[in-house]
């Protein structure tokens, strides 16, 4: 069976609190290359087994888990949907470190490879200007580029909102501006979740998953939307590797980007501060989750032609 019914792995986050869970896929032979995986918001890492199969079948190692608050690591911590009372946001940037660092201990000499999706490209955003050296490339997938204006009036609103319900309620409010905004757009409504993609069978496994589609608690939302902040400011962005191989990719539906608008500004911005090897494709029609969607086969072979490139 591909996907674990457990975690292979467990280790403790560099702040200590919290277990990180975790998995690996090894190919038979020596591995060209290592990749790790980020993934979204209310989603986990078991979900990639696919990706992972093929990846391992092109001769990479790859390790995904699940972030603090997300998967195996948030139900085992009683804090499924809850990233933590405060700073979240850096921790989870500084565990998505710690399990670089694990992996190439464990493949000493290869290159190493970052896959990130939505949060978890946000997340790989931030590791671009914090540990950029460590990496041959990286993916930004289902990401976005400076948040609008009105993201001023929503870290407001998570505010408030903390105020009234404490750092792990759930605002209903909140949920509407955010992941019920992104299906709107799709009419007529078959689900919850259409945005995430045209296949409808994998919409409904994600709705069946008990852990995906969670509420995320108020300081999560805070910490997130601090964290957008952060990412784009020019002074960051600047920060990176100038030489680094980045491959931004997105669906030309996807709400989160905007239908790849907010990504535009991102590869400007990338292009401002001096970076010199960014590509991009952004795939007809296509929603948020690029690696579930029915064009996901040639999506896979696209990154996989670029993981070689880096090589």
């Amino acid at each position: 069976m591909l996907t674990p019914l457990i975690p292979s792995l467990t280790f403790p986050s560099p702040a200590g609190d919290t277990v990180l869970h975790g998995y690996d896929w090894l190919p038979p032979a020596e591995p060209q290359g290592v990749v790790v995986i980020s993934h979204g918001m209310a989603e986990h890492a078991a979900r990639y087994a696919r990706f992972a199969a093929a990846l391992t079948a092109a001769g990479f190692a790859v390790y995904g888990f699940d972030h603090r608050g997300h998967g195996q690591t948030g139900q085992n911590s009683n804090s499924l949907g809850h990233m933590g009372d405060q700073d979240s946001w850096n921790r989870a940037v500084a565990d998505l470190a710690a399990v670089c660092r694990f992996a190439t201990q464990r493949h000493p000499g290869k290159p190493l490879l970052l896959f990130s999706h939505s949060m978890g490209s946000f997340m790989g955003q931030q590791f671009l200007y914090e540990h950029g050296a460590m990496l041959a490339g990286a993916v930004l997938c289902g990401s976005t580029g400076k948040p609008p204006p009105i993201a001023a009036l929503g870290r407001l609103v998570t505010r408030l909102e903390r105020l009234r319900l404490g750092r792990r309620g759930i605002s209903s409010l909140v949920q509407s501006l955010s992941f019920d905004a992104f299906n709107k757009r799709f009419q007529p409504q078959r689900t919850d979740f259409d945005w995430l993609s045209r296949d409808a069978a994998e919409v409904d496994k994600y709705i069946a998953d008990p852990l995906c589609g969670f509420p995320i608690s108020v300081q999560s939302w805070i910490d997130l939307l601090d964290g957008l902040q952060a990412i784009a400011r020019p002074e960051n962005q600047s920060r990176i590797p100038k030489a680094l191989p980045v491959f931004v990719i997105a669906g030309r539906h996807d709400p989160v980007s905007g239908g790849g608008a907010g990504l535009k500004q991102l590869l400007a911005a990338y292009a401002a501060a001096g970076l010199r090897k960014v590509e991009s494709r952004f795939y007809d029609d296509a929603r948020h989750e690029l690696l579930n969607e029915i064009n996901r086969d040639e999506v896979t072979a696209d990154v996989i032609g670029f993981f070689r490139r880096c090589l």
